[in-house]
Parts: C-alpha cells; sequence; structure tokens
C-alpha cells in the first residue's frame, strides 16, 4: 500500500495529512519557535498512529510558511498550490478561496477543475489575520475559541484601526471606558470582515466563496462575512486542513 504525507508549516501551526487514497489521519499542532522541529514532530505522530515509518512513505509534500524548514520533504509546492487543491477537493463548486492563516490573507480564483486563475496576498501585516485575532483576544482576556464564538447579533464597537499595535491600544481603552467586551468582539469580527473583503474585490470575487484557515473554525466572523459579501460563505470541518491536503493529494498524483 502507498502512503504519502502533505505537511503545511504555517506560522502559527502545523497541519499534516496522512493519505492513501483518502486522508487516513489529520494532525494539528502549535508550530512553536521551530518550524522545523514541528515539521519533523508531526510526521511522526501521523505516521505513529498508523505505525508507519519514514520509509513506507511514497512521497512527503512540504507547503507553508516554513516548507524550507522540512528537509525531509521529497517536494515543496507552495501555499497558493496547495490551498486551491485541497480547497477544490473540499468544497469542489468553489470558484475563490479566502484563506485567513496566522500572518497573512490569501484570496484564490479557481476555475472548475480547482485550477488557480488568479490570486493576492496579504503577507506584509497581520491586521487582520489570525496573529491580529490572538493578540486581541488576550487583550479582552478571551481564548481564541470563545473570541469566534460571541453571537454577531448585538451593539458593535467600531474599530478605528486595522494595525496590530494601534488597535490593541485601543481595545484596552475602549475596556476601560467600560465598553462591553462582546460589543468590542463584534466590531474586530466585522472589521476583519470589511478587510477581508476588500482583498476579494480586488481579484474580482466569483461566488461560491470557500472560507480556509484557522479563523473560519469562528461562526461568527464567518456571519459578518456573508453580511459584507452579501453572498453565502462555505465551511468544511476540516476547512483548517486545505494546504495540508492539497500537498498530499499533489503528492498522490505524482506517484499514481
Amino acid at each position: 500500500m502507498k502512503f504519502v504525507l502533505g505537511i503545511d508549516i504555517g506560522s502559527t501551526a502545523v497541519k499534516g495529512v496522512l493519505y492513501a487514497g483518502e486522508a487516513l489521519q489529520w494532525g494539528l499542532a502549535p508550530t512553536g519557535w521551530s518550524p522545523r522541529d514541528a515539521g519533523e514532530a508531526m510526521i511522526a505522530e501521523l505516521l505513529r498512529r498508523r505505525e508507519l515509518s519514514e520509509g513506507d512513505l511514497a512521497a512527503l509534500i512540504s507547503t507553508g510558511y516554513g516548507r524550507r524548514a522540512l528537509t525531509a520533504a521529497t517536494k515543496q509546492v507552495t501555499e497558493i498550490t496547495c490551498h486551491a487543491r485541497g480547497a477544490h477537493e473540499l468544497c469542489p463548486q468553489a470558484r475563490t478561496v479566502l484563506d485567513i492563516g496566522g500572518q497573512d490573507s490569501k484570496v484564490i480564483l479557481l476555475d472548475e477543475r480547482g485550477g488557480v486563475v488568479d490570486f493576492a496576498m496579504n503577507d506584509k501585516c497581520a491586521a487582520g489575520t489570525g496573529r491580529f485575532f490572538q493578540v486581541l483576544s488576550h487583550a479582552l482576556d478571551y481564548d481564541v475559541e470563545s473570541f469566534g464564538a460571541v453571537p454577531a447579533d448585538g451593539p458593535v464597537e467600531p474599530l478605528s484601526s486595522m494595525c496590530t499595535v494601534f488597535a490593541e491600544s485601543e481595545v484596552i481603552g475602549n475596556l476601560a471606558r467600560g465598553v462591553p467586551r462582546e460589543n468590542i468582539v463584534r466590531g474586530l469580527l466585522k472589521s476583519i470582515a470589511s478587510r477581508s473583503a476588500g482583498m476579494l474585490a480586488k481579484v474580482g470575487m466569483k461566488p461560491p466563496l470557500f472560507f480556509s484557515g484557522g479563523l473560519s473554525r469562528s461562526p461568527s466572523l464567518r456571519t459578518f462575512l456573508e453580511k459584507e459579501l452579501d453572498c453565502p460563505v462555505q465551511v468544511h470541518e476540516k476547512s483548517q486542513f486545505a494546504g495540508a491536503l492539497g500537498a498530499a493529494l499533489i503528492g498522490w498524483g505524482a506517484i499514481e
């Protein structure tokens, strides 16, 4: 039996998918300070679950921010290519992908076969990314899961800056003025949705839209996106694994 492994080493989390005609194992862990160590630990864990060794792998494909750190990889593939392939597998009807990762945001236009037509990235600033989310969650004394689960319906405290440093100061100031935390959270989610909508407009979004990355786990952010875009936003329970799944599928295609 042939096995391939796709590893997406992001700035915040490492994701892995062990594949053999279907996804056999999924893995998620913090990247920590060493992308290489995190990637190698993920490989070891996924192989351990199936009582395999690296010698059993026909291909090991790395992608993401830390893909070059994984020297054991048989091939390194760009994030855009892997996210497009994985998104198409999870949501075949998707024509646009919005991926919000730890340090960047990506918009990818797809054709009917999941090929990349065009894309745009925001990788120069943490505004509206998972890192932005983390910093402001800390300022609000929320864990990320609770932050994303705040109901979308309710008063919204506007956020005037999307700069992570200025936004954190603004949040602290709003808390000092007695503004309810939930109102501030809704303002932050609305700001992320608005910034994402701007990126989508620049590329020329075509529905259906598929939302991937760690922030896709937030039902409230999805609701704010739908309000901003006036269209449904598709997600999948494995949306966060789009890059790793795409890497695994590319590896599988290479050995078949």
